[in-house]
């Protein structure tokens, strides 16, 4: 297994002997046999090589609906599959044992993935999920080349944090995105995930050009969930398109935080609030919450996720009763 990153992607090499990876904006400055933010990617007498190409930590077959994708081929399924390490350092990390650990990995080459991928019935594609997907930059854009190839969708879970040109270079690839969209404060950026907010909103704002993105926010008590702030995350959200599909997820206690999860009460009020800015807003990590989707204009039941996940009232894309257009992708 080569583990060489191609000499004209995303680095530079100082004559110190310290190099400089470009992937994602913390831009790290390595030294030799040292690893940047994200554990994975290395300073080595090759140059600049990723650690995790070919490492697989989990796999699995999910609901689409799990990643969130509620307007990505609804009720399908897709085969799910990760690595190890994380560009972030979110403090309520809910993945923390694949993205800050060391956990035991098997091998599979993009060929392999992409031909189990092809076999599974009922299967739309594979998914890049449970670690940070960007990290595991190359082995995931060899893998999407070749699920496209084989007339499979390619979904990339991610926090978003990713510079322009390897996006750009990744996106013709990638049928979907569930991208994060942590908090609408840089100094929650800054102070939970040891990161920049900005980037993030560059990265929805370029993805959706070319793809289709969902949104995901977790709700953390006390952290990000003032009114005012959802107020604007949904505002901004709605600037872009007011289709977006926004998920608002429940926190429980994970990793180094142990704050009480997250009241339904508060999660139930800023769901209300995103609503007067958003057509689709979705409630997760509650059990029995109402999460249909339903005509923006009329209210009809478009698709139901009770026990099963059914199309309802959508014909050619037009809600069946009022004729308003759906953003939902068959």
């Amino acid at each position: 297994m080569s583990d060489t990153i191609k000499e004209d992607q995303f680095y530079e090499k100082f004559k110190d002997g310290r190099i400089k990876c470009f992937l994602c904006p913390h831009g790290c400055e390595i030294s030799h046999n040292m690893v940047g933010k994200c554990r994975v990617r290395k300073n080595s007498s090759k140059g600049l090589i990723t650690l995790n190409y070919g490492k697989i930590t989990a796999h699995n077959m999910d609901p689409i609906e799990k990643k969130p994708l509620y307007h990505f081929y609804p009720g399908k399924n897709i085969f799910s599959i990760g690595s190890f390490g994380c560009n972030l350092k979110c403090s309520f990390c809910q993945n923390y044992s694949i993205a800050h650990g060391n956990p035991e990995c098997t091998e599979a080459m993009p060929e392999k993935v992409a031909e189990i991928s092809s076999r599974q019935i009922d299967n739309i594609g594979v998914a890049y999920t449970y670690n940070e997907p960007s990290v595991w930059y190359e082995f995931v854009l060899d893998t999407a080349k070749l699920v496209r190839e084989k007339g499979k969708k390619n979904v990339v879970v991610s926090n978003g944090y990713i510079e322009r040109e390897p996006l750009l270079r990744l996106i013709p690839h990638i049928d979907a995105m569930n991208i994060d969209l942590k908090s609408f404060s840089k100094k929650f950026y800054n102070d939970i995930c040891k990161g920049e907010q900005s980037p993030v909103m560059e990265t929805i704002l370029t993805a959706r050009k070319d793809c289709h993105i969902e949104i995901t926010t977790l709700l953390i008590e006390g952290l990000n969930t003032e009114r005012e702030e959802i107020a604007q995350l949904a505002k901004w959200v709605s600037s872009i398109d007011r289709d977006i599909p926004l998920h608002l997820s429940r926190y429980y206690p994970a990793y180094e935080m142990d704050l009480p999860a997250t009241s339904v009460k508060t999660i139930i009020e800023l769901y209300n609030e995103s609503k007067q800015y958003l057509n689709y807003v979705y409630i997760g990590n509650i059990y029995g919450f109402d999460n249909n989707t339903y005509c923006p204009n009329c209210k009809t039941l478009i698709v139901s996720r009770d026990f099963k996940v059914e199309i309802q009232s959508l014909v050619s894309g037009l809600c069946n009763n009022c004729g308003e257009k759906i953003r939902i992708v068959f």
